[in-house]
């Protein structure tokens, strides 16, 4: 037989995904696993946003509509992003999709040719750098570390950019490392985008869930950034309804209206039913955001200190998103439980096989030092495997419960 698609084959699977789809293995076999791997909430969607779900359902809402979302979404979104973010847009400037990693996909195949180059600050979420592969396009990865906050400076920025660059990614809150951009530092990075004619794809998904510091929108900063930025969000991770896959893209006109003809030959629209229930999400009562924000910031404290006053490993506390950037190089040339620790996959694998806790190696976010941890499951699992990994550093393995 014809061997299959070459750029299909180079593809890595989702490491977050794999982890999960390994977890929910082992417990399926009775191991009893505490599983930090991907970045879903453990929270229920609110009732009022099920309910407007199911009004959506039995009002028939089973048709085709248009390929970029409903008017009534779209009108929603607008007025959710100018309350909260200040920022302004129309209709047609929105696009829906069937979530926010598919909103990233169609705008990096609307704006990239084979061989431009996409700037990619590392630590990274796993989907950027394969999505930007996917696309024909090249990812120019700018290395970060705790000393500069997992941030990058203007200059690095500049450094990095050739006649062949097309767009900067930024996540903000981040994803794996949870630091945020100031307002100072974004206007600092929009020079160098504005000056040296580049789109930028700003992804606010984590953007309520800020916790140091104020969450300030890239294109709400600079004019001429707005016309440039593509803000990627949704309503996954503020309203716990990941499963709901509705995402959405914010931008010039031009881009949206590609994207939309994208979809008409691809997917077509997101669920009709799902796209009627984020209406819901985004007009009604926010007490459901505040209080999962709360919860959030309790898990949050809970866990950096418990790091603190753990030896071997360390992290930096989280402005803001669900998750911890756990350093563990300090147990690198160690034996732990029996195993040789490397790298972070090798401590990953030790800490699930003798731990029986579950975590994302690193090596998927673009550092070898690091392992994440996500706090979006109960303060109860966070104690169990906290617990877990201090017996672990200590040559102690879990007992399987």
């Amino acid at each position: 037989m014809k061997s299959l698609s070459t750029a299909a084959s180079a593809i890595k699977p989702s490491a977050t995904l794999a982890i999960n789809a390994l977890s929910q293995e082992l417990k399926a076999q009775g191991v009893d696993v505490v599983s930090f791997g991907a970045g879903e909430t453990d929270f229920y969607t609110p009732d009022h946003i099920k309910a407007a779900g199911i009004a959506a359902i039995e009002g028939n809402k089973s048709y085709y509509t248009s390929s970029s979302g409903v008017a009534p979404l779209k009108k929603a979104i607008c007025g959710y992003l100018d309350k909260t973010f200040g920022v302004k847009y129309e209709n047609k400037n929105i696009c829906v999709t069937s979530g926010a990693k598919h909103v990233l996909y169609i705008a990096m195949r609307v704006m990239l040719n084979p061989g431009d180059e996409v700037i990619l600050p590392a630590p990274y979420w796993v989907t950027y750098e394969e999505a930007i592969r996917m696309c024909g396009a090249v990812p120019v990865i700018l290395k970060t570390d705790e000393s500069t906050r997992f941030k990058i400076s203007p200059r690095q920025l500049q450094e990095a950019v050739t006649e062949k660059t097309k767009a900067v990614i930024l996540t903000n809150p981040s994803n794996p490392t949870g630091m945020l951009y100031s307002e100072e530092e974004l206007r600092a990075l929009s020079r160098v985008i504005v000056d040296n004619d580049l789109y930028l794809i700003d992804d606010e998904i984590y953007a309520t869930l800020v916790y140091n510091g104020k969450f300030v929108s890239a294109a709400a900063i600079d004019p001429e950034l707005y016309k440039r930025t593509v803000i990627v969000n949704g309503v996954s991770k503020t309203y716990a309804m990941t499963g709901w896959r509705i995402g959405f893209a914010a931008g010039p006109a031009e881009i949206i209206k590609l994207m939309d003809t994208y979809l008409s030959h691809s997917t077509g629209n997101a669920s009709n039913v799902a796209q009627y229930a984020s209406i819901a999400a985004y007009e009604g009562s926010q007490e459901c955001v505040e209080k999962m924000h709360a919860e959030f910031a309790r898990r949050r404290e809970y866990f950096v200190k418990r790091v603190e006053a753990m030896d071997l490993v360390s992290c930096l506390p989280p402005d803001g998103a669900f998750y911890i950037f756990m350093n563990v190089s300090r147990t690198f040339g160690m034996t732990l439980c029996g195993e040789k620790i490397n790298d972070s996959s090798d401590f990953a694998q030790a800490l699930l096989k003798h731990g029986l806790v579950a975590t994302v190696p690193g090596a998927a976010f673009g550092s070898t030092d690091h392992i994440r941890w996500s706090y979006a499951t109960s303060l109860e699992n966070i104690k169990k495997g906290l617990d877990r990994l201090e017996k672990f550093l200590h040559n102690e393995p879990a007992a399987n419960n």
